[in-house]
């Protein structure tokens, strides 16, 4: 039987990386490792992440850009700042909310 996976941080929820100076709002969660193993070896081993849990695309940014980031679920905390993301990207994904959250963009269907 396989063991199930959950998400601890949603589409939308803003967060910050537990290492490394950059935060972003997450629009896509793989439950488990989805990326290269060329991308994946290229992490130094005394800070690699496990493979076998939730990895987040980020719209991210730090003091000098904006960029994507993947990033694993033990190396995020919740972004409390209330601080607004800049990502030039962010309004083809999500919409304020009034309490300042965002929340992804309706898709329409066919």
């Amino acid at each position: 039987m396989t063991e199930s996976k959950t998400a601890k941080f949603a589409i939308g929820q803003v967060v910050r990386h537990r290492l490394f100076p950059f935060r972003g709002v997450i629009f896509d969660v793989d439950p488990e490792f989805n990326n290269t193993d060329e991308w994946y070896e290229a992490i130094p081993a005394e800070v690699r992440p496990r493979k076998d849990q939730p990895f987040y695309h980020l719209l991210a940014e730090n003091d000098e850009t904006e960029y994507i980031a993947y990033v694993s679920e033990q190396n995020l905390l919740a972004d409390q700042s209330g601080d607004p993301i800049r990502h030039p990207q962010l309004r083809e994904f999500f919409d304020k909310a009034a309490d300042g959250s965002y929340a992804p963009k309706r898709q329409a269907r066919h």
